[in-house]
């Protein structure tokens, strides 16, 4: 276990091309931001990870709260950890606090924007999810 947790910190680390892994910050988003932008491949595939942060709407729905007719109505309008989304063209808004990024659901093809750190690559053995999981264990754990 220490050996992959050793691993990721460095993959982390080889983002800001720095030996310490920095806070996350205005200025580290960006700079992680740019890494990503040039390391992901695309077509990307994405879902969900929880349904939690922009997703928690679906959880009174995920312990049988609410109707499934309700349910299916405000899927139309919003995004569910459950779909499946493509990042085609990787265009993102920055803050302080994460990478939000455009993408469109598949089939429907409805654009959502959605913070990065709540998302992974459908493809667990892809390069993608490897980058996307690095990126939120930063994201999540060098916060101050």
């Amino acid at each position: 276990m220490a050996k992959l947790i050793n691993a990721q910190f460095e993959r982390i680390k080889k983002a800001f091309n720095k030996d310490e892994i920095p806070f996350v910050s205005t200025l580290t988003i960006k700079i992680y931001f740019k890494y990503l932008e040039n390391n992901l491949a695309r077509p990307c595939l994405l879902t969900g990870i929880e349904s939690l942060g922009f997703f928690r709407w679906e959880e009174r729905f995920s312990f049988g709260y609410g109707s499934q007719d309700e349910y299916e109505q405000l899927k139309k309008k919003r995004g569910s950890f459950h779909d499946i989304y493509e990042l085609t063209k990787f265009e993102a808004i920055s803050d302080y606090s994460d990478i939000w990024i455009n993408v469109h659901r598949i089939p429907r093809r409805k654009k959502f924007t959605i913070p990065l750190s709540e998302l992974q690559a459908t493809d667990k053995a892809s390069q993608n999810y490897q980058l996307l999981n690095d990126y939120t264990v930063w994201r999540i754990n060098w916060q101050q």
